[in-house]
């Protein structure tokens, strides 16, 4: 998945947002699932899991497939890949700032020590 825009980033990480659908997420990490499959751990109705599978595939982190009469849900690892990608942008400039406060505090306690 290329470079997401601002809508497609504000659409995924509000669909992360909710405990459901995480737990979906890391169901689907395990391999492809049926709404059946996937509704199992909760205490909610299979259209309850339905509505939350679909705010998933309309944010692009889930697919479903045909399989007779069958509609499996699948994850797309391209689309968390992204997500992680934008995460460790900033990740990597904070990790930067830090390691030059780190080096400038160093050099101060170097200092007052000689």
């Amino acid at each position: 998945m290329p470079a997401q825009s601002d809508a497609e980033l504000d659409r995924a990480f509000l669909a992360l947002a909710d405990p459901v659908r995480r737990a979906l997420i890391a169901r689907l990490s395990r391999g492809p699932a049926t709404v059946n499959e996937l509704a199992e751990p909760f205490a909610m109705s299979k259209q309850g899991v339905s509505k939350h599978i679909q705010v998933l595939e309309t944010a692009g982190l889930i697919t479903r497939t045909r399989n007779g009469q069958q509609r499996p849900c699948h994850l797309d690892p391209a689309a968390l890949e992204s997500l992680t990608a934008w995460i460790d942008t900033y990740r990597l400039q904070a990790e930067q700032r830090y390691r030059q406060l780190d080096a400038l505090l160093k050099n101060l306690s170097e200092g007052q020590k000689k």
